[in-house]
């Protein structure tokens, strides 16, 4: 059973208000801890814009501070997830109570967006990349044309002309001299444009050095549907589990959980209530 519920049972009622009351605490906090500062940044085209962001390093520290102050509740710490530029922040945390465990999950999902560090030198790289690119084209360009040229003219002094495809190669064949000229000027250009494209990886390395993340976020609470569908936001939800037979069971009665139990359940969640009062 996820809470809040819309059920009208009393227990489950006060679960509910207490859910409530936690989740408008815990927005409260995110709203506080995603407050976006202005911050300057590159674009690709080496135009500066003015972003905003905030650091998700501050809801990391938030969650360990709830981690930290629960007592006989289990978790596993702050977990961190990415899918491309999606990122997701959460804590999972669970009691029992019984047969009957407590959960909760609170997490906040934001998007990553990539610029370029505000410095001149990002300019200077992508021009001498640009430069680099048109002279790899060029060297490719003009391998075929030189190719041509060397062939022509060892004919040419062979005493060999206008031929055709079979007749050359035949005589490429016989003249080894020839076959030598053209592997030498193909080596020399291979060998220049490899060390072109040795300089060229060398500087997108430190071109994505240069990169950093903008972090944006906003400060509404969603549910679990609209997290999954990517959207921006923060979650807050307990769920109240029946463990039978090493089991756990959403949907119980509830008429057979004892009144010691409930009382029980209902003041682990004041404890949430009064950590996350500070």
């Amino acid at each position: 059973m996820q809470i809040p519920s819309n059920s009208i049972d009393p227990f489950v009622k006060s679960m509910s208000e207490k859910g409530e009351e936690i989740r408008r605490l815990f927005l409260k906090h995110i709203a506080d801890l995603t407050k976006k500062v202005p911050v300057k940044v590159m674009l690709g085209d080496g135009t500066v814009s003015g972003q905003e962001s905030f650091d998700p390093a501050t809801a990391r520290q938030f969650y360990n501070s709830i981690l930290t102050k629960l007592q006989g509740w289990t978790y596993s710490g702050v977990s961190v997830t990415t899918d491309q530029d999606l990122r997701r922040s959460f804590i999972k945390f669970e009691t029992r109570e019984d047969n009957y465990i407590l959960s909760c999950h609170m997490s906040l999902q934001y998007h990553a967006l990539l610029f370029y560090k505000l410095d001149h030198k990002v300019i200077d790289i992508q021009k001498e990349l640009s430069g680099l690119t048109d002279e790899i084209k060029q060297l490719q360009e003009n391998t075929a044309p030189e190719t041509d040229k060397i062939i022509e003219e060892k004919l040419r002094r062979a005493g060999y002309e206008n031929v055709d495809q079979q007749k050359l190669f035949e005589i490429l064949f016989e003249h080894d001299e020839i076959t030598q000229d053209l592997a030498e000027t193909l080596k020399s250009n291979q060998k220049k444009i490899g060390e072109l494209n040795e300089r060229q990886n060398r500087l997108f390395k430190e071109l994505d050095n240069m990169l950093i993340e903008i972090y944006h976020t906003t400060p509404v609470m969603i549910d679990e549907m609209r997290m999954i569908a990517a959207e921006e936001g923060c979650l807050c939800v307990f769920n109240l589990e029946h463990l039978k037979k090493d089991a756990r069971e959403g949907n119980f009665n509830m008429t057979r959980m004892s009144t010691k139990i409930k009382d029980k359940l209902l003041s682990r969640m004041d404890e949430i209530i009064q950590i996350l009062k500070f």
